[in-house]
């Protein structure tokens, strides 16, 4: 299964590091369109995904255009503008879940054109938004769950006790 997170014009380079680390953890694809608010070279951006980086699978495009031209696949929208939920839609593999801008999101055609993929994540009316990097998280590991966790480790361990239940296995 092959799921790819989008950041349309990222502004902070903080959040985009933070959404590197998330698709390092999950093997998820990261593609960067351009302008970005900062270089790929930035070091609150290297900070942020902190020793992730060589686990990431990461494609930048020069604006939406070029990524259209050369990604294919189903598009989902996250917009605070959206009418449909994040987890009212079904994710196929090899899709994309699209975040635009941290200050202006995506772009209002684009949403109007595609209206069925758009999708928001529910909050409270007086708020603006949340976080890229949260909403990105969000986003992420509801197509994952969608998925089962295909190849994501689903247990953890203590590191100083053993759980009853691992004794009896």
């Amino acid at each position: 299964m092959e799921l790819n997170i989008v950041l349309a014009e990222p502004q902070i380079p903080q959040n985009t590091g933070n959404i590197a680390r998330t698709c390092a953890v999950t093997g998820a694809r990261l593609h960067l369109i351009k302008p970005m608010g900062f270089s790929a070279d930035d070091k609150k951006l290297k900070h942020a995904g902190l020793d992730y980086w060589h686990y990431l699978d990461i494609s930048y495009y020069e604006g939406f255009e070029d990524f259209f031209e050369k990604t294919e696949g189903e598009y989902f929208y996250y917009s605070t503008k959206a009418v449909n939920t994040y987890c009212d839609v079904k994710y196929p593999d090899k899709c994309y879940i699209v975040f635009g801008r941290e200050d202006k999101g995506l772009p209002e055609e684009l949403l109007y054109r595609n209206k069925d993929r758009c999708v928001r994540i529910p909050m409270i009316g007086e708020m603006r938004s949340l976080n890229l990097s949260n909403s990105a998280a969000i986003g992420a590991y509801e197509v994952l769950r969608q998925w089962g966790f295909p190849e994501l480790q689903n247990k953890g361990r203590l590191t100083e006790y053993v759980w009853k239940a691992e004794n009896n296995t």
